[in-house]
């Protein structure tokens, strides 16, 4: 389901980041942590509250200095590396990078149109290349019927695809995206998919940070779990799942479920776990376990395949953290 027009592993890398490490007294928010993401990639970050997601794209944005490491940007023609560094060559960089963090900090006094056009200002554009841009970008946010009106006409899915409208004035090579979608409804998530998944194939590279496994498994190339500041594994989708989880899960709740954990029943699996009221059985072949399952009527049971939820809790843990 996530984007593979090309394979990324054969493309010198447009974005590459070395042993970043930041600590803010005795806590270390980033530890020693690398990677890259290669042209018209889609690299995301996922890991729970407080695994350093954001001070990652904050150091990476020069908003934030880090304590050690290097953060370099788009190769240079001809050369095997990239050759702008953060954040020494900031202004540079950022004349082709697309930001969208996790808040709008879109104007409120200005229409949309003219949030479009003060941006492209920012970037020294001259207006005339910019007022050419706006009916495109528009469209592409599906805000064309939009384009005179005020933020507070807007509804929070049109407010975050202006927001991405906004971070493609400058047509840029890379977008960092910082929780996108957070506080969307469904439809609005899936409009906002299409959107990031259009961008992928016209050749941008995109870093993505989520709290969404679904969101993750339909955009990414490639993913890397975070925790703790820590770097725990990164590989496709389908590799991580494969590589880390039993196939096939059999969730259970309903009254007394929760005692099946310690019942004869846990041996049919290849582990159990328990989150809230439900216990999930990992394993190889959920046939036997569904057969013994059918003596217990009043109980629900929902099989299905592992999936990236699954890992992210199994490396993560299922404890919600501290502000989440």
């Amino acid at each position: 389901m996530h984007n593979s027009s090309m394979n990324p592993a054969l493309s010198s890398p447009i974005f590459s980041v070395q042993g970043l490490s930041k600590s803010y007294g005795s806590s270390i928010v980033v530890n020693d942590l690398s990677f890259d993401i290669a042209p018209g990639e889609c690299l995301g970050v996922i890991g729970p509250n407080g695994a350093g997601k954001t001070t990652t794209i904050r150091m990476c944005l020069g908003l934030t200095a880090p304590d050690t490491g290097s953060i370099s940007y788009f190769p240079a023609p001809g050369t095997a590396g990239p050759a702008l560094n953060m954040p020494q060559d900031a202004l540079a960089i950022k004349e082709r990078l697309g930001i969208v963090s996790q808040f709008d900090s879109l104007d409120p006094d200005f229409s949309c149109a003219e949030n479009l056009l003060v941006f492209g200002r920012y970037f020294g554009m001259k207006d005339a290349l910019i007022e050419e841009r706006i009916p495109k970008l528009l469209e592409f946010a599906a805000l064309t019927h939009k384009a005179d009106a005020k933020l507070s006409e807007l509804s929070g899915g049109m407010k975050r695809r202006l927001s991405l409208a906004r971070a493609l004035v400058n047509d840029p090579q890379l977008l960092l995206l910082d929780e996108p979608t957070t506080g969307l409804d469904p439809q609005a998530r899936h409009l906002m998919w299409e959107r990031l998944q259009r961008l992928l194939q016209q050749g941008k590279s995109i870093l993505l940070t989520t709290h969404f496994m679904d969101e993750a498994e339909r955009l990414c190339n490639r993913l890397l779990v975070l925790d703790h500041g820590k770097k725990m594994t990164e590989g496709t989708p389908h590799q991580l799942i494969a590589d880390h989880l039993e196939p096939d899960v059999v969730e259970v709740y309903g009254a007394g479920a929760l005692a099946l954990a310690d019942s004869a029943l846990k041996h049919m699996a290849a582990r159990t776990e328990i989150s809230g009221e439900t216990v999930f059985f990992y394993t190889q072949d959920a046939k036997p376990l569904l057969t013994a399952l059918n003596d217990y009527p009043l109980l629900r049971t929902l099989h299905r395949p592992a999936n990236l939820e699954d890992l992210f809790l199994k490396l993560t843990g299922r404890q919600i953290r501290e502000g989440a």
